[in-house]
């Protein structure tokens, strides 16, 4: 077996694990491992942090529509023409005689 070949087996068989200087590779290993973990840990979180805010995203939306709906149903029950066909309905008519306009005079002493 040539050098190349002896050093691709070795690895293979995880002889790097069990010589000599297995101490230094182990520490390496565990290290890697362990920023693995955290980096698949971060990228779960912000996963989940954009899955809430796209929920919250639509739920904006809809609460946003409700509202422009709510609005438009209160301008058209506050429109003239609708409080006088409900006050019809009632017995309740316009006044012929128009407003006049009410003064109040103090005396000042």
């Amino acid at each position: 077996m040539t050098k190349t070949e002896k050093s691709v087996y070795g690895i293979l068989r995880g002889s790097f694990l069990t010589d000599a200087s297995a101490f230094k590779n182990w520490r390496i290993i565990i290290f890697i491992v362990v920023l693995l973990l955290c980096m698949i840990t971060s990228a779960h979180r912000a996963d989940h942090k954009v899955i809430k805010i796209a929920e919250l995203n639509k739920k904006k939306r809809k609460l946003r529509a409700e509202y422009v709906d709510t609005g438009t149903i209160l301008m058209r029950m506050k429109m003239e023409s609708n409080i006088r066909e409900k006050v019809k309905l009632r017995g309740i008519l316009p006044s012929k005689i128009s407003p006049s306009k009410i003064r109040i005079i103090r005396k000042t002493e």
